[in-house]
């Protein structure tokens, strides 16, 4: 989980990246490109120059280089307009979000009405790791854009989620998605939001909520399913997510975690039986084929196990888990070199991974 979420942040980043430096409009219809571009007065050419190449600088990747000039432009002219705000954006590039937010401050008494900017300082706040400062510029995004801005709600949502606000979590989420704040499918939202944030008590007590209110709603026992594996109470799990079958049975996803309860339990047959099932609806997805080579393995069908690993591999090239589990098959085969490959794949991919921020 902790690496879905490391995997959701970097995502996120890069989309906000491009939605508030690609093509972001001010107040006058211009890009922050073009507007910084424009004719000056004669008198700023050396200025114009300097923030001209730091921006050129910063598009290219090189933002310590950026940063380097806009400061000691600053130095010599610390009153330069809009200066401020170039050395905020090229902070956030470069992910030095404090600083970010303290050239944002300056940008925004220059220009009280930068809403950009606003929201900017909002987002840098957020990756900065506090995110009780980042709620008040953010809700001031949402009040100005309150359908349009999906990113910033989400950021908003889960700031409430940091700060345990989930009423307004909650809210927050149902305004991003196009739903009435305190229906069904809001706290299933919400759920699914805190589950990912490793908040599962309170998920399961939002997915709940969501059975209580609107009984036949998809995929509510599902999560609540899901919840249950996460703790390990297996039965638990496996009655509600024969509940989401009942409602829902056209499914994969049902039938793969119904499968991995009946697996935990050593219960293989059940499990390839379902596995074949969520492979048949759904042929796309290699966590299926992963746990079916698991159950084959462990009835002792190794050669069978070999098949479906090898298919979630060509699906999957980068995925530690179905080399090292090939591996082990290829040992109990008796094919020492290929598992010997397979392990040292395993290793080698799981390493990349670690070493990833």
């Amino acid at each position: 989980m902790k690496s879905l979420r490391r995997y959701s942040l970097f995502v996120l980043t890069g989309l906000l990246a491009l939605t508030y430096f690609g093509g972001v409009r001010t107040l006058a219809g211009q890009t922050a490109d073009q507007a910084i571009d424009a004719p000056k007065p004669k008198g700023t050419v050396t200025a114009d120059t300097t923030l001209s190449e730091a921006r050129r600088l910063s598009q290219e990747g090189k933002f310590d280089e950026a940063v380097g000039r806009l400061e000691a432009l600053a130095l010599k002219e610390p009153e330069l307009k809009g200066l401020a705000r170039e050395l905020g954006v090229t902070y956030y590039k470069k992910g030095d979000y404090l600083k970010a937010v303290a050239s944002l401050k300056k940008a925004l008494g220059e220009d009280p009405g930068d809403n950009e900017a606003v929201q900017l300082m909002g987002l840098s706040y957020y990756l900065a790791g506090r995110p009780v400062e980042a709620i008040g510029p953010l809700e001031k995004v949402q009040t100005w854009y309150p359908s349009a801005n999906v990113d910033a709600a989400y950021i908003l949502g889960i700031c409430y989620i940091q700060t345990k606000d989930y009423a307004n979590a909650r809210k927050a989420f149902a305004r991003m998605f196009g739903v009435p704040g305190d229906s069904a499918a809001s706290y299933l939202i919400t759920a699914r939001m805190l589950l990912r944030q490793d908040f599962a008590p309170i998920a399961e007590e939002y997915a709940k909520k969501a059975v209580e209110l609107d009984p036949k709603l998809p995929r509510a026992h599902l999560l609540i399913g899901e919840i249950y594996l996460y703790k390990s109470r297996l039965p638990e799990a496996i009655e509600e997510l024969q509940k989401e079958l009942e409602l829902n049975p056209g499914d994969a996803a049902v039938y793969y975690k119904l499968a991995d309860a009946y697996s935990r339990m050593q219960k293989y047959e059940e499990a390839e039986r379902l596995l074949q099932r969520s492979i048949w609806l759904d042929a796309t997805s290699t966590g299926p084929y992963i746990l079916m080579g698991k159950v084959l393995e462990k009835k002792g069908e190794t050669a069978l196990a070999v098949r479906a690993l090898q298919r979630a591999i060509a699906m999957d090239p980068n995925n530690p888990m179905p080399h090292h589990l090939l591996g082990q098959a290829y040992r109990e085969l008796g094919r020492a070199e290929e598992a010997e490959r397979e392990l040292k794949m395993a290793e080698q991919l799981r390493n990349h991974q670690d070493a990833k921020p």
